[in-house]
C-alpha cells in the first residue's frame, strides 16, 4: 500500500517537470525515508538559517514568498524568474539546472547538500505551487 501511494505523491508531482526531472525525483524518493511531502518542502523553503555567508536568510530570501512572481537575488540584485512552473514553463525542464541549483542553494542556505528527502520535499513544494 505504502509503494502505491508514493506513485500516486509522485506521479502527481511530476506533472510540471520534465521527464528527466521526473526520473530524478524516483530517485530521490528511493533514497528517502518517507513519501515527499509539499508541507515540509514549504517548511524548508521559508525557514530563515544562518547561511554560510554568516547572516540570516532563505530560499525566499531571493525567490520570495509567491513563486509566481520574479525574485531577486539579494547578494548580486540579479533578477530571478519565477520558480513556479505554472508561471514559468522553463522552469524544472533541465535535470543538470535542477541538480545544479538544488546543490548551489542548499549550501548557500543550509551550509550544507540537501538529503535526497529534503530536495523531493522542496522540488514537491516547487511543482505544486500556483
Amino acid at each position: 500500500m505504502k509503494s502505491i501511494l508514493i506513485a500516486v505523491v509522485c506521479a502527481s508531482s511530476l506533472m510540471a517537470a520534465s521527464p528527466e526531472v521526473g526520473n530524478y525525483m524516483q530517485q530521490l524518493q528511493t533514497e528517502a525515508s518517507e513519501p515527499f511531502d509539499a508541507a515540509r518542502g514549504e517548511a524548508l523553503f521559508t525557514a530563515e538559517q544562518i547561511g554560510k555567508k554568516g547572516t540570516k536568510i532563505a530560499c525566499t530570501s531571493c525567490h520570495g514568498s509567491d513563486l509566481t512572481q520574479k525574485g531577486k537575488n539579494v547578494n548580486t540584485g540579479k533578477i530571478i524568474d519565477a520558480l513556479s512552473p505554472g508561471a514559468n514553463p522553463a522552469r524544472l525542464t533541465s535535470l543538470k539546472e535542477v541538480k545544479k541549483w538544488l546543490r548551489r542553494n542548499f549550501k548557500d542556505v543550509y551550509n550544507r547538500e540537501g538529503t535526497a528527502q529534503e530536495k523531493g520535499d522542496v522540488l514537491t513544494y516547487i511543482m505544486q505551487y500556483r
